[in-house]
């Protein structure tokens, strides 16, 4: 992989704010991200993963606050169950807004949000000041990329860059619970 292609947080948050494709480390895998209310790079996501836009797709922020353009008023108990499991590698599937478009929740009533505890996914969602698109950084039915020549490979030039640094110590995708019912969908 050349160096030009490695992005601080800070110039992976300029490309998100020009509305590019970004690839970071996460928890266990590489994930790609862009802006969510960007239809056109949510899109271009989509398409790099060959992925319906019926799935829906995740997002992180660094604090709960930049979630809320996503979702439904919630309940202080709801609120706190959430919190509970954050930061950490907890999704959660949140009563979504009905200003919430279908290219980014899909076909759901819901959306997936998570606050991830990796030093890298808080610096580039504080850098970026609001929530990002998270998905695994594969094409579909590929494994997930473990390391930056594994995103080179996939997906090029097709990527404004690649954010530098380590994986964090989880060795799967996070668990996914629904917020209202509480109920495991994926094990994590």
């Amino acid at each position: 992989m050349s160096s030009s292609s490695l992005l601080t947080t800070g110039q992976a948050a300029q490309c998100l704010q020009l509305g590019k494709v970004i690839a970071y480390p996460t928890e266990a895998v590489y994930g790609l991200g862009c802006d969510p209310l960007n239809e056109s790079a949510v899109r271009r996501v989509l398409a790099l993963k060959q992925r319906p836009e019926s799935a829906g797709l995740i997002l992180i922020a660094d604090e709960f606050d930049h979630f809320g353009p996503y979702i439904a008023p919630l309940s202080e108990e709801l609120e706190a169950r959430a919190l509970s499991a954050w930061p950490g590698p907890v999704t959660w599937l949140v009563p979504k807004s009905d200003l919430v478009p279908s290219w980014l929740a899909g076909e759901h009533q819901t959306i997936a949000l998570r606050i991830p505890d990796h030093p890298v996914c808080k610096a580039l969602c504080e850098a970026f000041g609001g929530a990002i698109v998270s998905t695994s950084a594969n094409p579909g039915g590929q494994e997930p990329a473990l390391d930056a020549r594994s995103v080179e490979a996939y997906f090029g030039s097709a990527l404004c860059g690649t954010v530098e640094g380590d994986l964090g110590s989880g060795d799967k995708p996070s668990e996914i619970r629904d917020l209202v019912s509480g109920r495991v969908l994926r094990e994590g």
